[in-house]
């Protein structure tokens, strides 16, 4: 196993293709764990949904890992795309707002398996203090940069309410973090260099509720023409 070199590390890999990298090491952690030595193109789109030719062309982006009429090694090709993703290394990630959702992410316990560390969990409630969550402390918002500079924190996770979202992204950015994963229900406002991925469960849910809607009325426009049909036609 090598560390990348500048070349790779200065790889221009699509945004799309990012996006799909660990859905592919999800996948090939599955197969690993069941006991999957090798496989192929097909095996592995399908393990990971997508069409094969779609899943070639996304690791062409990485390198050429494949054997042609062999196929990929599971384990190698995991690893690789861990190394592209930055997962092969220890994440510090801290979280801000530890009410029902924040809980959750505490005791989320994929985490640790993929890369990531809980070094500490913030709130600006003084009641949340005395709490333990997943064998983390709950400190005062107010320890962030200390916490930032003490553990070098990359990442930050926001799950407070909306209105304090904001806030919270500010002092985020002014300790250093660069990279935040946005969970309150509002579009945050962050100075270039700085990344935010933002999980709305409501957007999510009302996308499924349009394709629901959808598929109704498609099934209501099935039956309306027989209906007009039997009509027409004469006793």
């Amino acid at each position: 196993m090598t560390e990348r070199t500048p070349s790779e590390a200065s790889r221009d890999i699509p945004e799309a293709t990012v996006a799909r990298l660990p859905v592919y090491l999800r996948a090939l952690t599955a197969l690993s764990e069941a006991g999957t030595a090798t496989c192929s193109s097909e095996h592995l789109a399908t393990a990971a949904g997508v069409n094969s030719a779609m899943l070639r062309k996304d690791l062409s982006h990485l390198g050429s890992y494949g054997t042609r009429g062999v196929g990929y090694d599971v384990e190698y090709l995991r690893y690789q795309i861990a190394r592209e993703i930055g997962v092969t290394q220890d994440w510090p990630v801290v979280i801000v707002g530890i009410g029902n959702l924040g809980h959750a992410l505490a005791n989320f316990s994929g985490f640790r398996s993929r890369g990531f560390r809980v070094v500490a969990l913030l709130d600006a409630d003084p009641r949340r203090h005395q709490e333990v969550v997943a064998g983390v402390d709950v400190r005062p918002f107010s320890d962030l940069e200390a916490i930032v500079h003490e553990h070098g924190v990359a990442i930050g996770v926001i799950s407070t309410p909306a209105p304090a979202a904001q806030d919270v992204a500010d002092h985020m950015v002014a300790a250093g973090i660069r990279s935040i994963l946005n969970f309150a229900p509002t579009v945050l406002a962050v100075p270039p260099g700085v990344v935010v991925r933002k999980v709305d469960l409501s957007i999510e849910l009302q996308i499924l509720a349009y394709h629901e809607q959808r598929k109704a009325l498609g099934a209501a426009a099935v039956e309306r023409p027989v209906d007009g049909a039997l009509e027409g036609r004469p006793a």
